[in-house]
């Protein structure tokens, strides 16, 4: 049949089975101060929607916006079409992309930490400036350095916590990056709710105070070990077999080890690693790399969680419902990530995503009935169809929790042989956010044109990703990530693709 993916203990040697340690504390504290940077990412996120539903910063710096949410005659749908209200959140992604690729050669030459501790930076002072701007210069140039922020630290995080994470809880601790990003969003949702009565300075106070968690993430990059992978990939081997020993709380680490010494090796005879990801034999990571992250953004979550005060004031709601509304997605996504961190080394990576998917098309469908029949260009919806709406967009966001938004960050930054992680992982970063920057830029546009048919937009795309995820991706939970290559090559489709081992050797050795 060929929907179906080789399990683990199919595709993995005895190998896998002799990796010795157990999740120390040591492990834990590393990853959850590495995943901070999550949580600047998700509060940058929620709070570019709340402070864009505050009337003082619109009134400050997009004040035709302002106006037309005044107006009662105004087509609902199209209240916030204004391209440079768009601007504000989509220089975020591309400023993001432009710095992704600069950080996979820091990344991989100078360690995971150097990136992360330059993604704090870049935050720190993007956070200042827009808390200070008094004009829309200033105000673009404080999100591009946050985009320069977001760049580096996607690039390094979510490798930092595959490589430091034991191979068969690798998933879940992986996971606290999607997490760290949930409670950040939550976290903006409840201080844009705070702050709306803080008149005029709300807003400063809102972009401004992801300072404090950039902060905590800069001193973490200067505590935090590197990772045995870096430390063995630039020469440093004895204090690489130190620092995995005391991350697996014992001494007896001698395969794993020798496997990553193994890979370091490789990797270090690829002087070129985004011309060696061209490669055949780095086809299926390849694509992976670049479809992965374009359906994570497709299934058009970014836009809830982007303009979730916009949607909500499009679709009727006001005062104070508003923002219950946007505090309540925020705590549902939270929820739905510590059931994924809960079940995705236990179900496997596939089973979250097609039921995920599943769930995600379902209730796009239902909010685009909803709005299609019962609510009008200049009507607003009854309170029992407006409870109903926010149940069904609560569902979505659980579906995605628990499936995409983890995974679509876990999956890529795991598939990766040594050689091409840093140059794989920039890949899924610069897709990712190439592709938020295209939804951020056009949503309200689209929004205006396509009315609640933009959700049957995204129903068709959840649609033809879970079909993908189906027939195309192979299970890699409980698979060590320098054995993670061997699943490939036993899966039905990517096996036909893939050059023999003799081609593979005499295409690696030119």
């Amino acid at each position: 049949m060929v929907g179906r993916s080789l399990g683990p203990a199919e595709v993995v040697d005895e190998r896998a089975e002799r990796y010795q340690g157990k999740v120390t504390g040591f492990v834990i504290v590393t990853c959850f101060v590495a995943a901070i940077g999550g949580c600047i990412f998700g509060y940058d996120i929620g709070v570019s929607g709340g402070v864009t539903s505050m009337d003082e910063f619109l009134r400050e710096f997009f004040h035709d916006v302002y106006e037309k949410k005044s107006h009662a005659h105004e087509n609902n749908y199209c209240k916030f079409n204004n391209q440079g209200l768009a601007a504000f959140n989509s220089l975020l992604y591309m400023a993001g992309l432009v710095a992704t690729l600069m950080a996979s050669p820091v990344t991989r030459n100078y360690g995971r930490l150097s990136s992360i501790i330059c993604a704090g930076i870049f935050y720190m002072i993007g956070a200042a400036v827009n808390a200070g701007s008094m004009n829309l210069p200033m105000l673009f140039f404080g999100r591009i350095m946050i985009g320069f922020g977001v760049g580096f630290e996607n690039q390094a995080v979510p490798v930092y916590l595959s490589e430091v994470a034991p191979a068969n809880l690798r998933g879940g601790l992986n996971s606290m990056f999607q997490l760290a990003t949930t409670l950040g969003i939550f976290s903006a949702n409840m201080v844009s709710y705070a702050t709306q009565t803080l008149k005029p300075w709300g807003w400063r106070l809102s972009l401004g105070s992801a300072a404090f968690p950039a902060l905590l993430m800069t001193l973490g990059g200067y505590f935090l070990p590197e990772t045995p992978t870096s430390l063995i990939e630039r020469g440093l081997t004895v204090r690489g077999r130190q620092v995995l020993e005391k991350l697996r709380g014992t001494r007896d680490v001698n395969t794993e080890f020798q496997d990553m010494v193994d890979a370091s090796e490789l990797s270090n005879s690829i002087r070129h690693p985004f011309k060696e990801i061209l490669h055949k034999r780095h086809r299926p990571q390849l694509v992976m790399a670049i479809l992965l992250p374009t359906f994570q953004i497709l299934t058009g979550v970014n836009c809830i969680l982007f303009y979730a005060p916009v949607l909500f004031i499009t679709m009727g709601f006001g005062g104070n419902a508003l923002l219950y509304s946007s505090v309540l997605v925020g705590a549902v996504l939270v929820l739905s990530t510590l059931i994924s961190i809960a079940l995705v080394d236990r179900l496997g990576r596939r089973a979250l995503l097609i039921s995920g998917g599943l769930q995600m098309i379902i209730c796009q469908v239902i909010v685009s009935v909803i709005l299609g029949l019962k609510f009008g260009d200049n009507k607003e919806l009854s309170k029992g169809y407006s409870i109903l709406l926010v149940i069904f967009v609560c569902l979505f966001i659980l579906g995605y929790g628990w499936s995409w938004g983890p995974l679509g960050y876990t999956i890529p930054s795991e598939i990766f042989p040594l050689e091409t992680r840093s140059a794989g992982q920039s890949i899924t970063v610069a897709v990712n956010l190439l592709m938020s920057f295209i939804i951020a830029q056009t949503f309200l546009y689209l929004l205006c044109a396509l009315k609640f048919g933009i959700f049957l937009l995204f129903a068709a795309s959840v649609s033809v990703m879970t079909i993908f995820v189906y027939f195309l991706l192979p299970e890699t939970k409980g698979v060590p990530i320098e054995e993670m290559t061997l699943i490939w090559r036993k899966h039905w489709f990517w096996k036909k693709i893939l050059p023999t081992n003799l081609e593979a050797e005499s295409s690696h050795a030119q």
